[in-house]
């Protein structure tokens, strides 16, 4: 073991619990025992995946937030107890482990729930409203402190709760603290005084305008999430552990405005500030509670809860070391949380425990591998949230996650198996094959690897001189160092797994392989934008390959993803950009979780980036362009340089059903890697 992280490997203590090491599982929406999105039950995909994460030396093991009440049905969660037997049979096999286990137990969303189209439908229509209210009860849903906007949508307004819905949680979570309990659960945790969730909500006085002793005053404000853990003590005895989550500061300006760990982002805090946020927690030592698990934000300000790949890695930190300054219970960070960075942190009494999330999503056997020294091998997140919590937002509409990737959340972009064992599964074959990979990219590279560990001979081919394909220029930015790793880990995969690799070799002729089977993964090219003056500016992927040929004031043309990475890139390198799109906001897709999206809003809005929304490129000159404006109004916007950013389309090799990745459909890296297990599992 390096000598660095040797910290992250000793005991500590929550009450009279002792856990064996620092690393905690941080809960993930999703990965709830009992079910998240439907009527509560057992959930097989998330035992299976808890259990292995506990099998890989995680000390403490915290799944994901059981809803005090079913969102779909509205059962109380302490209703039924055949979940609790189950729950106890599972506690055997967790503690077998060496592993401590705390349920997570949430009041509700509050303004944070993720209003859809679809709820958005039943909500607005009285009579489909008043049918659908026995099984969703978007009223009861989006209840909160006060009558409020609802973070995701205009259309459905939060109403605020009765003293009397504020006791039945109370209450519910002291029956459901109490059958975890008797099921041999290590503590609970309660959800939640963090992220803007409803308890912190409750908290906040830009949500909070309630009269009576709810709100108001500093305690009252407190006094929702205090008698939670003084009711499940008085149930349960005073030695049985539990935690809080928390976010220290809510970084928040304002409704739907986040504030940035940027220079120059002077701000007003309108949520909790760093000396309530002391206060608080030293308030909330006092009531009960025997863990603070830290970070920062609110739903508003989503990124710090939820950080992108723009987010600094370990961003938490320094508001949970303030409040381990003044409290005498641990103190949990989490946050793109680096090992070694943590180690330091908490071999200097800084924090108690690092706590890690989608990491163990994207490579649950991680904390095996760092024991062993085997970094290389740990395949990591890159903070991506296509799969683990795709909901998605822009101007104009709700969340637009679909009620299937609801029902899945905390599935994985990179590694399909999380979540999702049933369909996809590694399964040795009968029959081997020779089977030739055309393409050497990320949607190549994982067929190859599926392939391998299914037990056929693969060659790859790949016509430049590295594997990679164009995530290599994809991950030319200072902020995408975690998608770097990933192309490192592929390329030692295809040496680890004896894969044939072909580099410099282009096949223009499948059928002069000499194999039994062909697949195909050459990837996508740019679309071809139509207007006078497109010889005048370059491709995104052409800037990519040398950032220097661009001049002081940059034009983007098309405010995609890709568009806005460029950006922020080279705004961060001194660059003046300016985004022109066609759409009424930027990233205007679905797919792209709000926590990467409103980063990067929230960013151009900060340092006054030039937007240019509802606007229609018509001529690209030598000066700038020529465009219209959404009045149909001709307007000139100069410029030294122009990139395209307007996306791509397939190009196969040939026609065949076995494509993979952007030659069969133009996407994610989610749908690139996913793809190549539906293809590779068929072989």
């Amino acid at each position: 073991m390096n000598k660095k992280i040797e910290s992250l490997f000793t005991p500590w203590k929550i009450g009279n619990v002792e856990i064996k090491n620092r690393i905690v599982l941080a809960p993930m929406g999703g990965t709830c025992l009992f079910g998240f999105a439907e009527p509560n039950h057992w959930d097989e995909e998330a035992a299976k995946l808890i259990l292995k994460i506990a099998q890989n030396n995680c000390g403490l093991v915290i799944p994901g937030i059981a809803c005090i009440r079913d969102l779909v049905g509205n059962k109380w969660l302490y209703q039924g107890d055949k979940k609790f037997l189950k729950l106890k049979e599972f506690m055997k096999e967790i503690h077998k482990t060496g592993a401590k286990l705390f349920i997570q137990i949430t009041a509700g969303f509050g303004r944070s729930f993720a209003v859809s189209k679809l709820t958005e439908s039943i909500y607005t229509n009285k009579v489909l409203r008043t049918l659908c209210k026995p099984f969703v009860d978007v009223d009861r849903l989006t209840m909160a402190p006060s009558n409020v906007p609802n973070r995701w949508s205009d259309k459905v307004p939060s109403r605020a709760m009765t003293k009397q819905e504020i006791e039945d949680i109370i209450e519910g979570f002291a029956i459901v603290a109490k059958k975890c309990q008797d099921a041999g659960v290590d503590g609970v945790e309660v959800h939640a005084v963090h992220e803007g969730y409803l308890l912190d909500q409750f908290t906040l006085n830009y949500v909070n305008k309630r009269t009576d002793e709810y709100g108001g005053s500093f305690e009252n404000r407190y006094r929702f999430a205090t008698e939670i853990v003084k009711r499940i003590k008085s149930r349960c005895g005073k030695d049985f552990p539990v935690s809080l989550r928390y976010s220290v500061v809510s970084k928040t300006k304002d409704f739907r405005l986040g504030a940035l760990p940027c220079e120059g982002d002077d701000y007003k805090e309108i949520g909790r500030d760093l000396e309530e946020g002391l206060k608080a927690a030293k308030y909330l030592e006092e009531a009960g509670y025997d863990m603070l698990n830290c970070d920062n934000g609110t739903y508003d300000a989503w990124y710090w809860a939820h950080p992108p790949m723009y987010m600094p890695q370990n961003c938490n930190y320094k508001e949970a070391e303030a409040v381990k300054k003044v409290v005498n219970i641990p103190v949990v960070v989490a946050g793109r949380n680096e090992p070694i960075y943590a180690a330091e942190a908490i071999a200097l009494g800084k924090v108690d425990a690092m706590g890690v999330g989608r990491q163990f999503l994207a490579d649950p056997t991680w904390v095996t591998k760092l024991i062993a020294g085997n970094t290389s091998d740990i395949r990591p997140c890159i903070c991506c949230h296509n799969g683990c919590f795709s909901l998605a937002k822009y101007e104009g509409t709700p969340n637009l996650q679909s009620l299937s990737e609801t029902k899945a959340m905390c599935q994985c972009a990179i590694n399909p198996e999380s979540m999702n064992t049933k369909k996809y599964h590694i399964t040795r074959t009968t029959k081997t094959k020779h089977i030739a990979v055309i393409g050497g990219g990320i949607g190549g590279m994982e067929t190859a690897r599926v392939l391998a560990l299914r037990g056929h001979k693969v060659t790859l081919y790949e016509k430049s001189n590295e594997l990679g394909g164009v995530f290599i220029l994809a991950s030319a930015f200072d902020f995408k160092e975690k998608d770097r790793m990933l192309i490192d880990w592929y390329r030692k995969q295809m040496k680890d797994l004896n894969i044939k690799v072909k580099l410099n070799t282009e096949v223009k002729d499948i059928n002069s392989l000499n194999v039994d089977d062909v697949i195909i993964a050459t990837g996508s090219q740019p679309k071809n934008l139509n207007i006078k003056g497109r010889d005048k500016a370059i491709e995104a992927l052409d800037y990519l390959k040398d950032k220097n040929q661009v001049g002081e004031n940059v034009i983007i043309i098309g405010g995609s993803l890709t568009g806005c990475e460029i950006a922020y890139d080279l705004y961060n390198h001194g660059k003046n950009p300016i985004i022109v799109e066609m759409a009424e906001d930027l990233i205007a897709t679905h797919g792209v979780c709000l926590a990467n999206s409103s980063y990067l809003r929230d960013f151009f809005k900060l340092k006054k980036v030039p937007v240019y929304l509802n606007t229609k490129v018509k001529e690209i000159t030598d000066e700038g362009i020529i465009a219209v404006d959404k009045n149909n109004k001709e307007i000139t916007i100069k410029g030294d340089s122009k990139i395209l950013c307007v996306g791509y389309s397939p190009k196969p090799l040939v026609k065949t059903k076995k494509l993979v990745g952007d030659c069969y459909e133009v996407g994610n890296l989610m749908t690139v890697i996913w793809r190549a297990w539906d293809i590779a599992m068929k072989e």
